[in-house]
Formats: C-alpha cells, structure tokens, sequence
C-alpha cells in the first residue's frame, strides 16, 4: 500500500539555501515540484507496481565491432582539496584506483587559504606577522606525494583566490574561500607561476605532464563561484594559461569549466584570439540542469529539453560534441562533473536507479568525450553542510564510511565491458529500457539498464538475451533495490544513523559486487529477470 505523507514531510525537502537557488536560478515552484516528485517515488514501493514486461537482445554478433573507449574511467572527483589531507578519503581513492581504474583526481580548492598558501608566517610571530615572502606550497606538497604513492595525479585547480591577493570579499564554502578576481594581476600570475615551478622541480615534468591543469571552476555562475563576467573569466584564464606554459609549454591547459556546458564557443574564440588554443575543453552537466533554463548546446528532440526529461544531459553532451567539431577543435573534451541532480542531496542518488541512470548516460554518449567524472566519489563532502546520517543522498558513490552505493557498483560493471562494441537490437527496447554489448575472440558482454522515469510502471522485466556462438554465460550481475543494494541492507538494520563497530562488519562483508543464478541458460538463449529500475551485465566466455 502506498504511503500518505502529511504536507509537513514536503517542507525540510524544499527548504534548499536561498544561495544555491540563486547561483542556480531554481525557483520555488520548480524546486518544490522537482522534490515532491522524489517523495513520490521514494514513498512509493516497488512492490506497489507487479507488472511484468518481456524484453528479447538481440546482440548483433557477427557484426562488424567499432572500438569502445572506457571514458568513465580515470578521473574521479572529491569535493574539495582540503578534504585530500584525510586518511580516509585517501582509503577511498585507493579502492577506486584498485576497483574502478581512477588515476586522476581532481578537486577545488587547491589555493584556498584553507591550504596555507599566501597565509601568515610562524617564524615572525613577534615581529609583525606578516604573510610567508614566498608563497607556502607545504600542504599541497604532501598531499601530491601521497597521491602519487597511490599512483594518482592531482589535478591542478587553480581557484580560488587567496584571501591576500583578492580584489573582493565574497566567499563560498564553509572555508570561505574568496571567488574574485586578483587585486593585481601580476601578483596572480606570479602566484600560478610559483605554484607551477614548483610543482616541475619537486616531482618533474614528466610527472606534471600528466597532471591537467583547470582554470577556475563554474565561473558562468555569477555570484556563486566567480564574482566577476564571461570578459573577466576569460582574462583570468589568458594570464593563468600563459603562467603555466612559460614554465613548460607542454603542460595540459583547459577550460571553461561551466556549468551547464555554457560558453564553450565564446572561449574558444577568445583562446585562438590570444593565440592561445586549449589543449582540452571542459564541461558540466546535470540532467536537472534544465531546470535553470541554461544556455546550453543542445542536439536532440525538443521534448527532452523539458524539465524531468531523463535525456537532457546527454543532448547537452551530443550537442557540444558538434559545435565544437564544427569549431574544428582538435583537443580533448572532458566532462569533469556530470549525473543525473546538482540538488545537494536527493533521494534518489541512493538507488538503483541511479545505477540505471549512470550506465543509460555512457551506453548513449561516453565515446563522445575523453573524460567523464561523476560527481562525486565521496559523501566525505562539506558545501551546503556536512552529512549526519550513514546515507542523506549525498553525491558520493561511496558513503561517509567507504561503503559502495548502487552507482558505485554501475561504475564496476561498466569497467568489466570490453573495448570492442557491437549493436544491439530486440524486442521491447527503447530510450529507457535498453542494452549495450561487447565482444572479443574470447569473451563478450551484455549490459542492460532499465531507468524508471516515473511515469511508467515499475517492477519486473523478463529478458531473453540470445548468447554468442560458441560461447557460454559465465556471470549475471544484478544491481536492483535489493541486489547489490547497500542502502536496502542499511535499512534492513534499521537505519541507524551511527553504524557502530558490528554493524559496520556486517555492511562491509555485504557490500562486494555480487553475482546471482537465478537465470535459466540452453545453449541459444539466457532467460532472466530484473526489476526496474535496475542493471544487469552477463559476461561470456568459452
């Protein structure tokens, strides 16, 4: 049965800060009818839907195959830098290293005065104490030799500005770092110049080289991240981009960063007008982000730009790929944050259908990028508050205590696809429910999502996945709301807002990635169910 809630449930669900509905042009009506519908679906059981719908894949095996880039992996997200001196932060990018192939890491923040920078120097004390002469590099040191003992470069964020050499006062975060333009430019430059330099004698530039350097971030959202204009953001991006390839012209460079993936065209016009062509370009995407009304590059059909469409970040992803083909771009695009809610917290992200969503969004548009980060790899997070609960719908994949959430697990499915592709046909498919399949002269893999976009019936899909020749089903994986699912066992406990030692050792010893047999195999086809939303992969082998 379903359940009532009292009107005052709806209220703390709405009550996002008033900053963020600014930086983001959320309304309360938008906001208040995006949540209700999340109370919808949470308070709504999966139970409440037994339809049942069959579904045949066909994947087309003797076809010819096109390479199929794993852009999911490589670069992982942590909210901020200052987060990156934490052991247990550091314990999460070594299981996302060992289990999801992370190598790159990227995180803002690097010179907020949170890092000790530009702050006072200790050994003046008595005299005036007055700032270090020379900017202190201490702390981000030994937070890139750590990361390095991982085997994982740091990427450089240059932002925010250093409170010493700010031109303004406002800040963002609880570490109030200051998102103004320099007072001096000069004194800007030669900040990022130190930073660089240094960064290429301590660890090399061999090493360096393989660090991506990012200016700023999500400087369109006026007020929220950047106090000044688009005309601003791009003469800060000339003289840090020119700071850094003095020291090595080889070092990677990019930009804009936006969110919504706006301005991409204008910053490219404006680096070649300064001669001064980015080696990548970035963006970031959220499905919700159509909400905001967004300038966005957009390829896709209408109805997808509407608000709730499952499509729009992928239309998004598509349509910037074009304009800047037509642009004649030659570098990398990277998607350095993307999901499925910029909303700080959502229900949903805890879900299966979350798993869903993730593998939907690479299945239609990862060989269209070379880097797509989720957002975020932790709830070890702090923008808008810090988490009490075990699990808030926080953006981590992994939970304050390292436990691995559905997403996290969508992410090591994708990771076990190999790199040739095949297409898939069948009965039943369509933008919500469909597969994606892999193939090589030993194994082959089929990866199957169904996305529940609240308005269809939820429950049980039966599939029929016709097998490769000669080769034989040797997994079934299946991320449901009770399969691989550790929000489902945390619950089952009780939800308790402090997992304590036993329960802990419980959650953990539950929570690997975990196959099933329950499925039905002759020598042709494999029959199986999954329950929406929900992924499944099956791998074959000889």
């Amino acid at each position: 049965m379903t359940k009532c809630l009292p009107k005052s449930a709806l209220l703390p669900l709405r009550t996002l800060p008033e900053c963020l509905k600014t930086y983001f042009s959320i309304d309360d009506a938008t906001l208040t009818g995006y949540m209700i519908v999340h109370i919808k679906h949470h308070y709504c059981p999966l139970a409440s839907f037994p339809r049942m719908i069959n579904f045949e894949v066909r994947p087309l095996w003797g076809s010819q195959p096109t390479p199929f880039r794993h852009t999911w992996k490589g670069l992982v997200n942590i909210d901020q830098f200052r987060w990156l001196v934490r052991a247990d932060v550091h314990e999460q990018l070594a299981l996302a290293a060992q289990e999801l192939g992370a190598r790159l890491v990227r995180a803002v923040g690097m010179l907020d005065d949170e890092m000790r920078v530009l702050t006072a120097d200790p050994t003046r004390w008595r005299k005036d104490g007055k700032l270090h002469e020379e900017p202190n590099w201490q702390i981000v040191t030994m937070i890139f030799e750590r990361l390095l003992n991982l085997g994982i470069h740091p990427m450089v964020t240059t932002c925010f500005m250093p409170g010493a050499i700010a031109a303004g006062s406002r800040t963002v975060f609880e570490t109030k770092a200051r998102i103004s333009m320099p007072a001096c430019m000069k004194q800007w430059r030669t900040l990022v110049g130190s930073l660089v330099r240094h960064l290429a004698r301590h660890f090399g530039h061999e090493v360096i080289r393989k660090c991506y350097f990012e200016v700023w971030n999500e400087p369109n959202l006026q007020n929220g991240f950047f106090e000044g204009g688009k005309e601003d953001f791009f003469e800060l991006y000339r003289n840090t981009a020119s700071a850094i390839k003095e020291v090595d012209s080889t070092f990677k460079v990019g930009g804009p960063s936006t969110a919504r993936a706006e301005w991409m065209l204008d910053f490219l016009d404006f680096c070649r007008s300064q001669d001064l062509e980015p080696d990548y370009i970035i963006g970031h995407i959220y499905n919700n982000d159509n909400d905001s009304k967004p300038l966005s590059p957009f390829d896709g059909p209408q109805e997808d730009l509407i608000s709730r469409s499952p499509h729009f970040a992928a239309g998004v992803v598509r349509g910037t790929r074009k304009i800047l083909d037509e642009a004649g771009f030659q570098g990398e695009i990277h998607w350095n944050e993307w999901g499925r809610s910029w909303f700080p917290c959502d229900i949903l992200r805890e879900t299966s259908n979350e798993a869903a969503f993730i593998v939907k969004t690479m299945a239609e548009v990862s060989q269209l990028g070379d880097y797509f980060a989720y957002w975020c790899l932790s709830d070890i997070y702090d923008q808008v508050g810090y988490g009490r609960q075990a699990f808030h719908g926080n953006y981590g994949l992994l939970s304050l205590q390292g436990l691995r959430k559905p997403g996290y697990h969508a992410f090591q499915l994708l990771g076990m696809m190999g790199e040739q592709q095949i297409k898939v046909e069948g009965n039943g498919l369509g933008k919500l429910t469909n597969a994606i399949a892999t193939t090589s002269a030993c194994h082959s893999e089929v990866l199957i999502y169904a996305f529940d976009d609240m308005d269809q019936a939820a429950g049980d899909r039966s599939f029929t996945v016709i097998l490769p020749p000669r080769q034989r089903l040797q997994k079934l994986y299946r991320i449901t709301e009770s399969e691989n699912n550790i929000v489902s066992r945390w619950k089952a406990m009780g939800s308790p807002c402090y997992i304590n030692p036993v329960q802990a050792t419980q959650l953990k010893q539950s929570n690997l990635l975990t196959e099933t047999t329950d499925y039905v195999c002759d020598d042709i086809t494999v029959k199986f169910t999954l329950s929406s939303p929900g992924v499944a992969l099956l791998t074959f082998s000889y």
